[in-house]
């Protein structure tokens, strides 16, 4: 008996001693004559926020003491008079709730503050000031001692406290297009996250659940994190770890490989209502479209849009328009030039009913591609009919370094040897410089198949074959061409063609080069529209007369095109520019080429006099000249036609 005697002894002292001990402090604290430990000038602000439509808002301050007691100061706005508002700090963040860890003097609502002096918890725990700073808690203030449901202002406080550091994603809408929103993260002093998720027009009642998935939302993923449900639009959690322990920091969290889901009910996860990458895989504002021409189906067209991610992966999302919507329709980045053609780069998700979403961090081959790389890769994008007919395609369009500027130059390609054909030899510049060359003739026939080429000089002086264009299907009229170097290996700009000295001739066939249907000047022999014409009047020939119209070409030299009536159908009649006027006669300049008689036209490039010396459009407007057009190469003495030009006409 001895032993529990003395044990009992032992215990009853320690009572003593604790109610002696307690009854000093209660004592020390009632003495209002004691003066308070002085301040020591250390303070620190945390915010608190209003809840629902309270409109009450403001700070709780906490100071120091030189004992390391904290008076806590609430000072809100938005109290009524008259109002008396229980407050306490809670174990805790906000979004994850909890017990109260310290009651608060009570919020005088006529002056919206409160005053409480903090030296241990409700439970008796001794805290400090510093302590309390660090606290891993929050502060609620309710509205009234009989409705402590209804909450007023709450903030997070201590370690929970956020740092101003946050980031948003934007959530967008799935099943429904007018349920969308965004998650916003916020880092907390301790590095963990408050992840707020606001919903747009999501009914009063909703309850959704939600996740962050591994992955991008193009990939899908496993749930890493499970968050608080959507609750009327609304969600708050606080994340320190993943699903299975881990602990992940606001700023790895911020670095996430990853994406949100909001499903629309726990009974229907199926039902997507709002869906947004986060993290790392956050879209930029960065981001290219290509247009998709139609092809098989001129009523099938769309984009694609290529847009960088954080981590300068790429989304490529394509989007057709006048789809059927039970489309499924395979799809490629290929290598080099549409009109050149090229094997399979990268694979993407199929566009299912006009629609399709991939993302692209690297080729089919291997090796990763950054957005920098794709918006300037050599390549361009097929969509095929089915992945039965891959054969047929609905649409194509050039990406990278070989899209289209906006900049193009069309030229006309007149009828030449074949009655009803004509057309255009379009120029579009690329990226990277180089250029598209469409030839689109009206008037060829199914079946057909036309050679065509740039060639050197003008038209009218003819020369070799410069760039050889793939030929011009007669059943579309058109060919299409990359066009980045002559055919000897010369390099050769969007710029420089131009203005290079060429024309295009179209052939009726290979096995009829000599019948052109189509033929256009080009580059720096486009016509300016700057033209000047003379009179070439009647002189030994009764009943010729006519016009020679000067036409000012792009690099300021001269197309001259004679025009007579009554000609004789078997004549050849030579010309020449004479110097001086024809009063006064002079020396030959220029020889033209012949007029035929059974046209009466002649057409002549003008560059250089007949001596060599250089001669501009300009130069002959001013030139002291006259024009002859003489009977026959054997009759020069005869004149059909003659007339002043430049400075010496009227």
């Amino acid at each position: 008996m001895l032993k529990p005697t003395r044990k009992l002894f032992q215990n009853l002292s320690k009572v003593l001693t604790l109610v002696f001990a307690f009854t000093i402090v209660v004592s020390c604290d009632n003495d209002d004559d004691a003066p308070a430990p002085p301040l020591t000038g250390d303070k620190v602000t945390f915010s608190l926020s209003a809840v629902g439509s309270s409109g009450v808002m403001g700070s709780a301050i906490f100071e120091k003491r030189e004992d390391n007691t904290t008076i806590l100061t609430l000072d809100l706005s938005g109290t009524s008079s008259g109002g008396s508002h229980p407050s306490h700090i809670h174990f805790n963040t906000a979004a994850e709730g909890g017990d109260i860890a310290v009651s608060l003097t009570p919020v005088d609502g006529s002056t919206g503050m409160s005053e409480t002096t903090i030296s241990m918890l409700d439970d008796g725990t001794a805290i400090t000031y510093d302590e309390l700073i660090m606290f891993d808690g929050y502060i609620n203030v309710h509205n009234s001692s009989n409705d402590l449901a209804t909450l007023l202002a709450q903030g997070d406080i201590g370690e929970n406290a956020l740092t101003g550091n946050m980031t948003s994603y934007d959530l967008a809408a799935v099943s429904d297009p007018d349920i969308m929103g965004t998650a916003t993260f916020y880092e907390r002093a301790n590095n963990e996250t408050l992840v707020e998720i606001s919903l747009m027009n999501d009914p009063s009642d909703s309850d959704r659940p939600i996740h962050i998935h591994e992955n991008t939302a193009v990939e899908g993923g496993d749930i890493a994190i499970t968050l608080s449900n959507v609750m009327n639009g609304w969600s708050k959690t606080n994340v320190a770890s993943f699903d299975n322990g881990t602990a992940i920091t606001y700023t790895e969290l911020t670095n996430y490989d990853g994406y949100i889901n909001v499903h629309a009910s726990a009974n229907d996860l199926a039902t997507l209502v709002a869906q947004g990458d986060i993290g790392q895989n956050k879209l930029t504002s960065m981001s290219e479209e290509y247009p998709l021409s139609s092809v098989a189906d001129p009523d099938i067209s769309g984009t694609a849009t290529f847009t960088k991610r954080m981590n300068g992966e790429t989304l490529v999302t394509v989007m057709l328009e006048n789809d059927p919507s039970d489309s499924d329709r395979p799809m490629h980045i290929h290598m080099n030039t549409a009109a050149e053609g090229g094997g399979i780069a990268v694979t993407l998700n199929s566009v299912m009913a006009g629609w399709s979403k991939t993302n692209v961090a690297m080729l089919d081959a291997g090796g990763d591609i950054t957005y920098d790389e794709l918006i300037t890769y050599d390549g361009y994008i097929n969509v095929h009919a089915s992945a039965d007919d891959l054969a047929t395609l609905v649409a194509q369009g050039d990406i990278g370094q070989n899209k289209l500027t906006g900049e193009s130059k069309a030229y006309t390609l007149g009828e030449k040897d074949v009655t009803g054909i004509n057309g255009t030899f379009t120029v579009y510049e690329r990226m990277n410089g180089e250029s598209l060359g469409i030839v689109a003739l009206n008037g060829t026939i199914t079946g057909g198949s036309h050679p065509g080429h740039i060639h050197m000089n003008a038209a009218i002086e003819t020369g070799g074959i410069a760039f050889t264009f793939n030929p011009v299907d007669g059943a579309t009229g058109k060919s299409v061409n990359n066009i980045a170097m002559l055919d000897d290996g010369t390099a050769i700009t969007y710029d420089e063609l131009l203005n290079y000295n060429g024309y295009v001739n179209i052939h009726n066939s290979t096995a009829d080069l000599g019948t052109i249907i189509a033929q256009g000047d080009i580059g720096a022999n486009e016509l300016t529209g700057t033209s000047m014409s003379y009179t070439l009047n009647e002189v030994d020939q009764p009943g010729t007369s006519g016009t020679i119209t000067f036409m000012q070409r792009k690099d300021g030299t001269t197309l001259s095109k004679i025009e007579l009536m009554n000609t004789m159908i078997t004549d050849s009649h030579p010309g020449h520019i004479h110097e001086n006027s024809a009063a006064e006669g002079g020396d030959i300049l220029f020889t033209f080429n012949n007029v035929d008689g059974s046209t009466g036209i002649a057409m002549t490039n003008i560059r250089m006099l007949d001596d060599g010396t250089s001669i501009t459009y300009d130069d002959i407007l001013s030139l002291d000249g006259y024009v002859n057009i003489h009977k026959s190469a054997n009759d020069l003495a005869t004149l059909v036609a003659q007339g002043d030009i430049g400075s010496n006409a009227n």
